[in-house]
């Protein structure tokens, strides 16, 4: 597909006015202060993927975009430069030839329409990659395309600086893994953990640091590892939270003190209600006193 040819003529004035644009004219006007700019006779070179993003182990299909005309070759090259040591495969549109080069893996297919396809791509894929075209008027064009495979990311694992803590102390939680470019989540009771003002995270989120800890930190952890084309989440790591031992001390502290208190009320109120009674029972027991005047004689008359 050609692009269409486009002219644009820039008029030139004097003092502070800006150049002004006019409407294109044809190829053989001529006017005095007038500059003329045709396009490129070719259409721009674009390099699509498909997929966009690889997984290793896939097929990818390096596709040409505004294919121009009038080509006489073209040429697949690995690397950030054309480099005849680089040279992938090379195809002639007229013979149908196509010659592998230097870079020939025997997974790659190079297409009569100049796109490039791979066979169960590998990590050592990854790379910049050049397309060269040819006119057939000698003309060279050239396209330049970064082709990412990604691996699959392998099971993480958890390492917690301890798995009981005690409250109002603190944990850490370390996610590792082999893979390399991924990106780090923790999951708390099966759900993405919101993190609080009490937690902080590292700058890639591989480390959890709860300070201090509280009750509700109690639960199931786990870290989940993921790139563009792959996902794996840990084992999970169960966390225990103490009550503080000081707390507890004192409640039992106070319970007891309230108790000794209560007893002691107990014993004071029976001590008193008990003087009473033995008073009372005292009074009871008494002999009436003797009237003056009343009493028996000491002595008899026989």
């Amino acid at each position: 597909m050609r692009r269409p040819r486009a002219q644009l003529v820039l008029c030139v004035t004097k003092g502070n006015n800006l150049p002004a644009v006019t409407e294109p004219r044809p190829e053989h006007s001529r006017a005095s202060l007038l500059t003329f700019w045709n396009a490129p006779t070719t259409a721009w070179l674009f390099i699509a993927s498909a997929p966009f993003e690889v997984a290793e182990g896939e097929n990818v299909h390096l596709s040409v975009v505004y294919l121009p005309e009038n080509l006489y070759s073209y040429g697949w090259y690995k690397g950030k430069t054309v480099e005849p040591n680089q040279l992938i495969a090379a195809y002639v549109i007229d013979t149908h030839v196509r010659t592998p080069g230097p870079a020939y893996s025997g997974r790659e297919t190079i297409s009569p329409s100049g796109d490039l396809h791979f066979q169960n791509v590998t990590l050592e894929d990854t790379g910049y990659y050049n397309l060269q075209v040819t006119y057939r008027n000698s003309q060279i064009e050239q396209a330049s395309h970064h082709l990412r495979v990604y691996e699959s990311v392998a099971q993480p694992s958890i390492q917690a600086s301890s798995t009981t803590v005690t409250e109002k102390g603190s944990v850490v939680l370390t996610c590792h893994t082999n893979n390399t470019g991924t990106s780090f989540q923790w999951i708390f009771n099966n759900q993405r953990l919101q993190v609080t003002k009490r937690m902080k995270l590292s700058w890639f989120n591989h480390v959890l640091t709860i300070d201090p800890i509280r009750q509700e930190d109690a639960g199931e952890y786990q870290c989940e590892v993921s790139n563009p084309v792959s996902s794996n989440r840990s084992d999970p790591l169960k966390l225990t939270v103490k009550s503080d031992d000081n707390t507890l001390g004192i409640l039992i502290g106070v319970l007891v003190g309230s108790l000794l208190v209560a007893a002691l009320v107990c014993f004071l109120l029976l001590r008193k209600t008990g003087r009473a009674s033995d008073q009372s029972d005292f009074r009871e027991q008494q002999p009436p006193a003797s009237t003056p005047g009343h009493g028996p004689s000491d002595s008899s008359i026989s």
